[in-house]
């Protein structure tokens, strides 16, 4: 049996009140949900606290599970609605409750510099891991639910717009914006380079 045969057979025996077939789906989908509330919410705390939001709204709402997408798919859309419920409270908390069409593959997941080499290699590495979290979970709640929902979920194109209501081009330029504007900020910040070091710009050509 493969995994959405398995995935429909338990779906199926949950709505009618199997709670081994729900807690066989949460042990399925745990560490991709996970994964998914992590990268949203930056620490461990809150993404656990996320993802058992998502598990319970999943149990509470099965009633109303129509599969028109997968369990999986709406599984993620439950997972990052929690995110971003969970992070506007922060939010709220800490401030006091105060307030053109791109092809995806155009704008780019951007992608960080080569490291040098050498001991610090690895060190260099993991500073950039974390720059790209620090600045993803910068970016609006917008921009970062449809990132983590193509990068980190591996949602297709026509899933995220069936869960967003948006249509496939809205779906593309969207994405494309909120990679150029992840790009912007980390460039900006010097944690990516826009070419090679080994290639000299036209500027440099020209002295």
């Amino acid at each position: 049996m493969n995994e959405q045969s398995r995935e429909q057979q338990l779906v199926s025996a949950a709505r009618d009140g199997d709670m081994d077939a729900f807690e066989a789906l949460v042990h399925l989908y745990e560490k991709r949900v996970f994964a998914l509330t992590l990268r949203m919410c930056g620490n461990p705390e809150d993404a656990a606290e996320a993802a058992q939001e998502a598990f319970l709204a999943a149990w509470q709402g099965l009633a109303f599970f129509r599969g028109e997408a997968s369990f999986s798919t709406w599984l993620y859309r439950l997972a990052s609605n929690a995110c971003i419920d969970l992070l506007r409270r922060r939010k709220r908390r800490q401030e006091g409750e105060a307030p053109h069409s791109l092809d995806d593959e155009e704008a780019g997941w951007p992608e960080p510099a080569a490291p040098g080499g050498g001991p610090e290699e690895e060190l260099e590495q993991k500073e950039r891991r974390q720059a790209l979290e620090r600045e993803l979970r910068a970016l609006p709640d917008h921009q970062r639910e449809i990132l983590v929902m193509r990068e980190v979920s591996g949602l297709s194109y026509q899933e995220i717009g069936e869960l967003l209501s948006l249509d496939l081009g809205t779906v593309k330029s969207r994405l494309a914006r909120a990679r150029l504007a992840l790009k912007k900020r980390l460039l900006e910040n010097g944690n990516f380079f826009t070419q090679s070091a080994s290639k000299p710009s036209e500027e440099t050509k020209r002295r």
